[in-house]
């Protein structure tokens, strides 16, 4: 079907009759997907899940070398990569539900609890239900800026931005700290939005997993190497720093890289299923890499194919993403995606322009995409 356009260079116009029928070949991959899913997927995550703990033990066992500098590096390594591991391949896409079918315990999203500070269910609410319903509408995703930077030109500049580089790099060394807090609000709490009553069993909960956690990293496990303690300490320090950065920096390569775009409340109410998913496509962006790159992002390399279909298992991505990129140039749609370094590069340069007043910057040109709606008005959806 033709695309309509406003001239050489205008914004790509989606009639409603070609949203769902991009929604409907959307659903068709879903479907075929969900049908295939079977015993290679059930190996998958069970080769993934024995493939961490190796990791894990192998970096505990070599803290117990840790006077060594070579040994304490390679326990170091060994721990980040079973944290990574735990943290964006198991944890995350088993706790989207993407094993559920597999009715199995243990690997599935109503008792999996990971290998961070954040309650289980915390980040369930504030991450599969609101940033995943929500993506990118501003004001209603919390992930855009999680409360404390300004990630998007549509957030109004105040002073406090000023200090938007800093605020990330703490951020990115305190992920999962970060991450916990997120489900409260802090912003709201100062705004006087939130009551004690409605985070007092938030922090309820806070409080135990995160002095669980504190508790094996930094007191249990480096006091079972005796007088290495100080070492041992050190070096799960490290391991978890190593994890947050490299968490930290995947998804916001996946979310806040040049090209994604955010939306309105207005603009995007009674959404159909098929505006549902241009959504996900405009607001994702994905990182090309190896299959080792894609199994330590947890295949969120992938984010607009996991956007899209966040509770099929992620290690499908890769196989569905070529037929995704090709619906969107079918329909004239923006595909970003690029590698590491320029997504991760894009970020950090919008970080640090968003932190000076918008007199002081210059807009970035976004692809332009209008979708007609068969809403009582016609609207418009854009960038």
């Amino acid at each position: 079907m033709t695309i309509l356009t406003e001239g050489k260079d205008g914004p790509v116009i989606l009639s409603p009759d070609q949203v769902e029928e991009l929604g409907a070949a959307l659903d068709a991959i879903r479907a075929r997907v969900v049908d295939d899913l079977g015993e290679r997927d059930r190996d998958y995550i069970y080769n993934i899940i024995k493939t961490q703990r190796g990791f894990e033990i192998a970096g505990r066992g070599l803290m117990y070398l840790g006077f060594l500098p070579p040994f304490w590096l390679a326990g170091v390594a060994a721990l980040g990569v079973s944290k990574i591991l735990d943290n964006m391949e198991i944890g995350h896409n088993v706790m989207h539900g993407q094993y559920d079918w597999m009715r199995e315990r243990g690997i599935n999203s109503r008792e999996f609890d990971w290998d961070t500070v954040c309650p289980a269910d915390q980040w369930k609410h504030s991450h599969n239900y609101m940033h995943h319903t929500y993506t990118n509408i501003v004001d209603m995703d919390r992930d855009i800026g999680y409360g404390i930077l300004r990630i998007d030109e549509a957030q109004k500049w105040n002073p406090y931005y000023l200090g938007n580089p800093l605020y990330a790099f703490l951020l990115m060394t305190f992920f999962e700290w970060g991450v916990m807090l997120h489900d409260l609000e802090a912003d709201n709490i100062i705004k006087g939005k939130r009551k004690w009553s409605d985070i007092k069993p938030l922090l309820k909960g806070q409080g135990k997993k995160a002095g669980k956690q504190v508790l094996k990293d930094y007191v249990m496990f480096p006091a079972l190497t005796g007088p290495l303690f100080v070492s041992t300490l050190a070096g799960n320090v490290a391991a978890n720093l190593v994890r947050n950065v490299w968490t930290y920096s995947i998804i916001f390569c996946g979310h806040f890289p040049s090209g994604v775009q955010t939306f309105t409340k207005e603009e995007t109410e009674v959404e159909t299923r098929g505006e549902w998913y241009v959504r996900q496509m405009l607001g994702s962006a994905n990182i090309t890499g190896s299959r080792l790159f894609h199994i330590m992002s947890g295949n969120l390399s992938h984010q607009i194919e996991h956007h899209l279909f966040p509770d099929i298992p992620a290690n499908r991505y890769p196989e569905i993403a070529p037929e995704v990129k090709a619906l969107a140039e079918k329909y004239g749609l923006p595909y970003n995606t690029g590698r590491f370094s320029k997504q991760i590069g894009s970020v950090w340069g919008k970080i640090f322009k968003l932190a000076l007043p918008d007199r002081f910057t210059k807009s970035d040109p976004k692809p332009g995409v209008i979708v007609m709606r068969n809403q009582p008005e016609t609207s418009t959806v854009s960038g």
